[in-house]
């Protein structure tokens, strides 16, 4: 599993929002059973579940101290160069000392982008109600969780299967030059035209 296939599942959750607003009841709080309660946490956990993923992350928890402590236990806690996927654990000024946490989606600098669950644009960071998609200066950072993603998307989901191996067979999907099928990173134009081209060649000289 990639860090990819991780982002994408949190994208696609980008503006949820708990219902009634400041009740902390969300599809992930259900999901894992706590629902009610402050979820930034299960929302991490939901995502790599939906990704097809748990068993990336340590512990099976709502707590960012305790997601924390598993990590440093395993050896995959960092404190510096973070990384797309890693699960970034903030520091809030005033709050406790570990208040929230996010799925890391881009590094620029000393700045991290990250996609969380209940935090808000403009209210509360830690228990705001909403996915967001948020820019922070990693000063804010206690430090990170940092899955063992693979280094390629070559493995296609059971669904998907038959189709994959029929577009390898046929030359429609090849992958970069490093061997990377990147199966669940999205499709650009360009890209997409690359491949109906190659399907109407096979279709001229099969």
């Amino acid at each position: 599993m990639t860090a990819e296939a991780v982002l994408a599942a949190a994208r696609g959750e980008l503006g949820v929002t708990e219902s009634p607003a400041g009740s902390n009841r969300t599809k992930y709080g259900a999901w894992y059973g706590l629902d009610g309660q402050p979820w930034c946490m299960m929302f991490v956990q939901w995502c790599f579940n939906q990704a097809g993923a748990p068993a990336l992350l340590p512990v099976k928890t709502a707590s960012c101290g305790a997601l924390m402590r598993a990590a440093q236990a395993a050896g995959r806690w960092v404190t510096e160069g973070y990384r797309p996927g890693d699960v970034a654990v903030y520091d809030f000024p005033g709050g406790g000392a570990t208040d929230h946490c996010g799925i890391v989606e881009s590094v620029l600098g000393g700045v991290v982008t990250a996609i969380e669950g209940n935090t808000s644009q403009s209210g509360s960071q830690s228990n705001g109600g909403q996915v967001c998609r948020k820019t922070r200066d990693d000063t804010l950072i206690v430090g990170a969780f940092r899955p063992e993603y693979q280094e390629t998307d070559n493995i296609p989901a059971p669904a998907h299967k038959a189709g994959v191996e029929w577009c390898l067979e046929k030359g429609i999907l090849t992958g970069n030059a490093k061997g990377d099928l990147m199966l669940t990173s999205p499709l650009t134009r360009q890209q997409f035209c690359t491949m109906l081209y190659r399907y109407h060649q096979r279709q001229i000289h099969p």
